[in-house]
């Protein structure tokens, strides 16, 4: 097994993950906003930054805050039964991004609603109950955890590795420079 493609594939699809995450909670942003009558300032994806929406009105901010998780972590599990019936061969990628989309909302809603950070806080000041936001979290968190079980022979990791496609590990880097490039390009911080 080639070492390289493991790690190689292993890192950039991580950074992949992050940068995707960040882009599908944007996106749930954008259609709450939208689909209120709100609308859309500014979305904020770059990759040296936290991502946000700025949406000025916003005439339902409980919706639109709303809609970055739950679209967030819905996207990723849609595109995961895309993959899983277009590009079987990868749909294991689509699967750890769901995961990861999972976590990643699911405790930054549910933790963050101690600290009232961010989402959490315009969530709590428009309306929600603290309960609303460990409830999300608690839902949605286990769930990605399941989601990564047993994902890591995919990946080249664990007692027993498979071989990783040196082909999927350089699409997998080629992907992650491509969002890269994208978003210096078309974002500012």
């Amino acid at each position: 097994m080639s070492v390289s493609s493991r790690w190689v594939l292993s890192g950039t699809w991580i950074i992949c993950c992050w940068l995707m995450m960040q882009a599908v909670h944007e996106l749930g942003h954008v259609i709450g906003a939208w689909s209120t009558g709100g609308t859309v300032v500014d979305v904020v994806l770059h990759p040296f930054t936290i991502s946000r929406t700025d949406v000025q009105p916003n005439p339902k901010p409980l919706i639109e805050v709303w809609m970055g998780p739950i679209i967030g972590c819905v996207f990723p599990l849609l595109l995961w039964g895309i993959s899983s019936l277009w590009i079987p061969k990868a749909a294991f990628l689509f699967r750890f991004l769901s995961g990861f989309c999972l976590i990643a909302n699911g405790l930054y809603i549910g933790v963050g609603s101690f600290d009232a950070v961010g989402d959490c806080g315009e969530l709590l000041r428009n309306g929600a109950s603290p309960w609303h936001l460990w409830v999300f979290g608690l839902l949605t968190t286990p769930f990605g955890f399941y989601l990564w079980n047993g994902l890591g022979p995919y990946f080249g990791w664990g007692k027993s590795p498979r071989q990783v496609d040196r082909n999927l590990s350089l699409a997998s880097c080629g992907v992650m420079f491509a969002i890269l490039l994208a978003e210096l390009l078309l974002s500012r911080m």
